[in-house]
């Protein structure tokens, strides 16, 4: 039983230093263009979503209504629009140079089919090695849920709302 249980501390330690050398002699692929790593994509997805679902907000403290929806919109264009995108318009070069790349959210269902405490829980804490910021420090919580209650609810926004979300972002 001893040697067992040698064989499986030497392989662990193995395994350990073998990785500690495939990252620390820069052959694990960083670069924007190289491939991801095997099952990089699937641990992340499983450790965000993880994480989502016992953090996320259950209930939303705002209405889904045409004032909220209008309130988000120059919220989102400022802040979210230059890598998810705007209703009818092409991606942006930074977001066409992003990996992972951005979900574009008016393209598609976007997050439309994720409840807003979702979206909320995203937009407030950013999700790590993506490009997704958290916007805890920088916008207030109310700004935070309405950007989440419109994109929750981007498939029928009113025209009002879709009209003003349309316009292109001013060049740089």
């Amino acid at each position: 039983m001893r040697p067992f249980l040698s064989g499986i501390v030497v392989t662990l330690l193995a395994l350990l230093l073998g990785a500690f050398v495939y990252f620390g002699m820069g052959l694990a692929p960083v670069a924007v263009t190289a491939k991801p790593m095997p099952f990089e994509r699937l641990f992340a997805n499983m450790a965000l979503h993880a994480k989502i679902s016992r953090e996320m907000p259950k209930s939303v403290p705002i209405a889904a209504d045409e004032t909220a929806y209008m309130a988000a919109v120059p919220i989102y264009r400022e802040n979210c629009a230059v890598c998810h995108g705007l209703p009818g318009q092409p991606k942006t070069a930074i977001a066409a140079g992003e990996f992972p790349p951005p979900p574009q959210l008016f393209h598609g269902k976007g997050v439309s089919d994720d409840p807003a405490g979702m979206t909320y829980w995203k937009v407030t804490n950013g999700i790590r090695i993506t490009g997704m910021p958290g916007f805890e420090s920088t916008l207030s919580t109310t700004a935070r849920w309405q950007v989440s209650v419109m994109l929750a609810h981007s498939l029928a926004l009113p025209a009002s709302v879709q009209q003003l979300l349309a316009q292109p972002l001013p060049k740089p």
